[in-house]
């Protein structure tokens, strides 16, 4: 026997817990809507196992914000089975699309959708880049759209903060006033793509001042002797331990550049943004604002 609230005489069954009403109920999850356009994201710089580790963790972070979307890896210097260009993927994309909404579909605004949204893999913006990823969308013929670059956004500023502190060179956390021996209190926020990339590095570089209380300078790594010269203003207006903080994901740049540029200005680096989560939530939220699916902005954490 038992009872509408349970098996009589045995153990309390566990009932649904009522949800929460008012300003404080958690949002319903957004899901990407069947049939809606793959995400590629287009991977600059020389394919390595590393690079690909990278691409496939972000996806799997934007997947996470986006239950069910179809997101796939191109790379911008590739044409191979291993890592595939990303003008090959989207022709590929565009001919499974191309198969699913055949003539006899029932949906007569099936095709009007692009078949990819191509998100680059970059922080801030690259003209010479940008320019070729371009290019691959319109040579593979797919009607991809192509989405802004990640930066700039706070959520960037966290990224560096974090990889700062990482490497010793700045605290965890101000509030906590935690002392590190070896805390920069001047930092040289390092980017590549001529001026309009140190320009948008500088807003990063303004919300990374403000969370370290120290001068932050963007300078570009691509750009002969421009570290030095950033190193030189920083220790005039009184900075007196530096640190170089890439304002890169890390694919786009050869590990070497980033050796050398912290040689020359005499300082230790942070390690590139790489995987932190919040490169895979702008993801996400890039390809989320390109279709119309409506998400809640990203939003950053403490950092401990």
């Amino acid at each position: 026997m038992s009872s509408p609230t349970g098996p009589e005489g045995g153990l309390p069954v566990r009932m649904p817990r009522p949800r929460q009403p008012g300003r404080h109920r958690r949002p319903e999850p957004v899901v990407a809507p069947e049939g809606a356009p793959a995400l590629v994201l287009a991977v600059p710089g020389t394919p390595t196992s590393a690079t690909r580790s990278l691409a496939e963790e972000t996806l799997s972070i934007a997947r996470s914000e986006l239950p069910g979307l179809d997101a796939r890896i191109g790379y911008v210097d590739s044409d191979g089975e291993e890592f595939p260009a990303l003008e090959t993927v989207l022709t590929q994309t565009a001919a499974e699309q191309a198969a699913r909404t055949a003539p006899d579909s029932a949906d007569e605004n099936a095709g009007q959708a692009p078949a990819a949204v191509v998100v680059p893999l970059l922080a801030g913006p690259d003209a010479a880049l940008m320019r070729r990823i371009r290019q691959a969308v319109l040579n593979s013929g797919s009607g991809a759209e192509l989405t802004d670059v990640l930066g700039p956004h706070p959520l960037l500023a966290e990224a560096v903060h974090v990889r700062l502190s990482e490497a010793g060179l700045a605290r965890a956390d101000r509030a906590r006033l935690f002392t590190v021996a070896t805390a920069a209190d001047g930092i040289i926020l390092a980017t590549v793509g001529g001026d309009e990339a140190v320009q948008v590095a500088g807003i990063t570089g303004m919300l990374l001042a403000a969370r370290l209380a120290v001068p932050v300078l963007a300078a570009p790594l691509d750009e002969e002797g421009a570290i030095s010269r950033t190193a030189e203003q920083l220790y005039a207006s009184g900075s007196q331990q530096l640190a170089l903080a890439p304002c890169l994901i890390g694919p786009e740049v050869p590990e070497d550049l980033l050796t050398a540029a912290a040689q020359e200005a005499g300082c230790q680096s942070a390690e590139p943004l790489g995987g932190y989560p919040a490169i895979g939530k702008l993801v996400a939220s890039a390809y989320g604002a390109k279709v119309g699916i409506a998400q809640q902005s990203p939003q950053g954490a403490p950092v401990r």
